[in-house]
């Protein structure tokens, strides 16, 4: 069964301990709605950016727990949607 875990960093890359400690989680979608609820926590406690891993195999990041880049972020996906 694959193992989904998160690294939680600081804005640089380093690793730092997160505020909320995570489970292993058994999908992606729980990894995901567990980070979308404790996003806020996380980042208040010093992470600015995590990556998603399965079984050790990074499958996304940085992604950044700012809100305002998470927005800039979806911007800029909507509009390379709209164009492509």
């Amino acid at each position: 069964m694959a193992a989904w875990t998160w690294r939680f960093e600081k804005a640089d890359g380093t690793e730092v301990q997160p505020a909320v400690q995570p489970e292993e989680f058994t999908t992606q979608g729980d990894a995901e709605s567990w980070i979308g609820e404790h996003w806020k926590d996380l980042l208040d406690g010093g992470a600015d950016q995590v990556r998603l891993s399965e079984d050790g195999t990074e499958i996304y990041g940085p992604m950044s727990l700012h809100a305002e880049d998470v927005a800039d972020s979806a911007d800029t996906a909507d509009a390379a949607e709209a164009t492509s």
